[in-house]
């Protein structure tokens, strides 16, 4: 069941002398992730076929991931009114797919699997949580926070059914470890690259991955602060087995915030210089 519904919004307060324009390519692109949820509960119910209580948990999962695209999208709509996110959606649903048809889990176990969808979570709710903190706009504030607060809530799902697989399977801390480290490994993959691709680039225009997640995480990182990493390092090491609050937790926490920063000054220095040589190319060809 919905822990809230998009009418609930507060759509009249929407004030676009708050808007902040680094914001908008961002929720467009991640309106588009969130609305693929469908898939990834299809996928993630074949993982599971044997196990009714997990199918429908993973049926009222999805139906709050589509919500959440479905709202930022509108958001986004209300910021560029210009934007159409249905033919963006169907530019994305077009060109990027997970494999469903699938007897077992891509990460080895079940365990491993939940694993997997707790990094998910956290990435997710630390992400919502970090915008929320930092826009202005009264309506957009408003939809990172129940988004956020779902998000939180999809850890807690995963992670509950996890333990109840962890007693069966019993994968040793390295593995989950692995899968852990592995699965945060991909949110550079085409996943967000491709729709901020498609939620933000003209139609036609050639998908460079190195140019979109530059462009993409270039923004995005710039919108968190520490706390944010610290909480998410509290629920990575939850999810692995590890005390989620001391100084390891800390160290981790410190360390990850310090590659956060390297890797977010990286990406900016890539999208200037993209834009630097979008600018000479013209020139060039004119003379």
């Amino acid at each position: 069941m919905k822990h809230w519904r998009i009418e609930q919004v507060a759509w009249d307060r929407f004030d676009p002398a708050k808007l902040d324009p680094e914001v908008v390519p961002l929720v467009k692109a991640a309106a588009m992730v969130e609305r693929n949820g469908d898939d990834y509960a299809i996928y993630l119910k074949r993982v599971f076929a044997d196990d009714p209580d997990f199918r429908r948990a993973s049926d009222n999962w999805a139906e709050e991931e589509v919500q959440h695209g479905d709202a930022l999208g509108r958001w986004a709509m209300l910021a560029d009114p210009a934007w159409d996110y249905q033919a963006a959606f169907a530019r994305y649903r077009a060109g990027y797919k997970i494999n469903t048809e699938v007897d077992a889990s891509i990460r080895g176990s079940r365990t491993g699997e939940l694993i997997a969808r707790c990094m998910v979570e956290t990435g997710t709710s630390s992400y919502y949580t970090a915008l929320g903190d930092s826009t202005e706009e009264p309506v957009l504030k408003q939809v990172c926070r129940l988004i956020a607060a779902d998000e939180y809530r999809h850890f807690k799902l995963f992670y509950d059914h996890m333990k109840r697989y962890l007693s069966r399977e019993e994968i040793s801390f390295l593995k989950r470890l692995r899968v852990a480290a592995g699965r945060i490994g991909e949110s550079e993959d085409d996943e967000l690259a491709f729709a901020y691709h498609c939620s933000n680039e003209p139609p036609g225009t050639a998908y460079d991955h190195d140019r979109c997640i530059a462009s993409y995480a270039g923004l995005a990182m710039g919108f968190y602060r520490y706390r944010h990493v610290e909480r998410g390092m509290g629920m990575i090491f939850k999810a692995i087995g590890l005390e989620p609050r001391g100084r390891m937790s800390d160290l981790a926490a410190r360390g990850a915030w310090r590659l956060l920063c390297w890797r977010r000054d990286r990406y900016r220095a890539a999208m200037r210089q993209a834009a630097a040589d979008a600018t000479a190319r013209p020139a060039a060809m004119a003379a």
